[in-house]
Formats: structure tokens, C-alpha cells, sequence
């Protein structure tokens, strides 16, 4: 007997989403999202991510040149979003990547529930060991070392919502 379950129809829907609208989402359905991003596990409950929700469209365009200068490209590497959720890390914790990760899909997901179109941006990293990223976070006040795990760009799609792709076949295994 199959049953309804949102929760996993959601993570069975979502799409990365490569062209977006340039519209900007409320400062509630942001802070939901956010919200949702805070919720995710963490190693030890330790909390190591911190979001930055950048909305300001000129740091915006700052990040998005500095990113696709790192990927070695001039176009926008974030699509038009006219949002970007960036998680970092403290970098004292070994278990960083996987909870700032955890962090990135609860995003997503939640964006998806919203409405909200969404796509994991990387070199987040190489962003933020650069002198711009050390003094954007010094400009909000945040100390501590922090390693950048992802941007996750928010926005409308601009566009048909893309199909999943087939499944491989061998994707999981079962030991009984």
C-alpha cells in the first residue's frame, strides 16, 4: 500500500534550476528557508554552519564575478538568482563539509516547498580563503575561521521545471 508522504515527494521533485527569474522573493519565504537550513544534523549537534543571506544585488554581482573568476569564466556561475544563501563552516570542526552539506539540501529542499527554484553554487571555498571573502565576513562581524561549503542561489524559475533523469540501476545495495 503506497501513502502520500510530502517530505519525500519533495526530495523525489527538486531540480537544480539554471535560469532564474530576476524577481525577488519575499524576506519571509528567505527567512523560512533559513529557518529550515538551521534545522539540519549536525556532528555532535555542534552547529558548526552559519548562513549569509545576500540579497543586495551589488554584493551579489561582487560574489558572482569573484566566483566565476575562480571557475575561469565571465558569465554569471549563479544564473541571475537574485538570492544567495551561503553556508560556511567552522573549520575547527571535523565534521564541516558533511554539516554545512546537510545544511545546503535542507535549503534546497525547502525552497522547493516554497516554490522557489534552487541550485548548490560551488568554490564557496576558494571564495572565502580570498581577501574578499575574509573581509566580507569581517565586515558583518564574524570571527572565527570559516571554510565555505556552497552558495545556495535562490530565486523563480525562468522556464519549464527540469525532469528528473533515470535512476541508475545500481545505486543501492542490501545486506540481509
Amino acid at each position: 500500500m503506497e501513502t502520500t508522504n510530502t517530505v519525500l515527494d519533495f526530495m523525489k521533485s527538486r531540480r537544480s534550476i539554471r535560469k532564474f527569474k530576476p524577481d525577488m522573493i519575499s524576506k519571509e519565504a528567505i527567512d523560512q528557508i533559513i529557518s529550515a537550513g538551521t534545522y539540519a544534523a549536525t556532528g555532535m549537534n555542534k552547529q558548526s554552519p552559519i548562513i549569509i543571506a545576500v540579497t543586495n544585488k551589488e554584493v551579489r554581482d561582487r560574489l558572482s564575478k569573484l566566483n566565476a573568476e575562480i571557475m575561469g569564466t565571465t558569465g554569471d556561475p549563479f544564473y541571475g538568482a537574485p538570492v544567495v544563501l551561503i553556508v560556511l563552516a567552522d573549520k575547527n570542526r571535523p565534521t564541516r563539509v558533511y554539516d554545512g552539506s546537510l545544511v545546503m539540501g535542507n535549503l534546497m529542499l525547502a525552497a522547493h516547498a516554497l516554490g522557489i527554484g534552487s541550485c548548490w553554487i560551488h568554490r564557496a571555498k576558494e571564495e572565502f580563503e580570498r581577501p574578499e571573502g575574509k573581509a566580507l565576513l569581517e565586515s558583518l562581524g564574524i570571527e572565527g575561521e570559516y571554510e565555505g561549503i556552497g552558495h545556495c542561489v535562490l530565486g523563480y524559475a525562468d522556464g519549464e521545471y527540469p525532469k528528473a533523469s533515470e535512476r541508475k540501476g545500481n545505486w543501492a545495495y542490501y545486506i540481509d
